[in-house]
Order: structure tokens, then C-alpha cells, then sequence
């Protein structure tokens, strides 16, 4: 047996990005990205990202979508609060004129 599949009694087997991965049906750059961000659970053992099956659990919860509920006939609803935009500044850019009219402005040939 293999020093890798070894777990010692009451710790929790880690993961290796790869394996959840494979899991969750994403790539493992994409499971390294989200950990090096501290977008999603990890335990960080060296300079390496492992993950336990609560981290995997977890991960699933944190984009997992559920529908909307739907009201029953008959019974009032308030609408959801309209989303504040942000304030357009007062600033106004200006455009810079065409490469080729400033190419005009030196051109030197006669």
C-alpha cells in the first residue's frame, strides 16, 4: 500500500485540487484559481491547496441555485426593490482625432 492512500485514524483524508475537480466536473485550474483567491474552502498544507470532503460539500452549497418562489394565487406580493446605479460623473471625453489626420499634420513628401 502506498504512502498516499495511508489515513490515520480520526484526520480527515485531503484532497488533492485534481479530485475535486473531477467531482464538481471543472478543471483544476479553475478549483486553484477560486482557492487562491480564498473564493472557496481549502486547507493549504506547504505551498499546496488540499481540500476535505466538508471543503467539497461546501463548495457545492456555496453555488448551489435554487428557483424562486413563487407566490400563491390570491395573495399580495411586494415587488423587490429597485437596484441603485451608480451617478454618471460630469467629466466628458474627448476622442482623439484619426491616426491618419495626424499623419497629415507631418507629412513631409512633396
Amino acid at each position: 500500500m502506498s504512502a498516499r492512500h495511508i489515513a490515520a485514524p480520526g484526520l480527515p483524508r485531503l484532497y488533492r485540487p485534481e479530485e475535486i475537480a473531477d467531482a464538481l466536473g471543472c478543471s483544476a485550474w479553475w478549483v486553484k484559481d477560486r482557492a487562491a483567491r480564498a473564493l472557496i474552502p481549502f486547507t493549504r498544507v506547504g505551498r499546496s491547496y488540499r481540500f476535505t470532503a466538508a471543503h467539497l460539500a461546501e463548495i457545492v452549497r456555496m453555488h448551489e441555485v435554487r428557483p424562486a418562489q413563487r407566490a400563491e394565487p390570491g395573495t399580495a406580493t411586494t415587488p423587490p426593490a429597485p437596484r441603485s446605479r451608480p451617478v454618471p460623473t460630469a467629466a466628458r471625453l474627448r476622442a482623439r482625432p484619426p491616426r491618419r489626420t495626424r499623419q497629415d499634420e507631418f507629412d513631409t513628401t512633396a
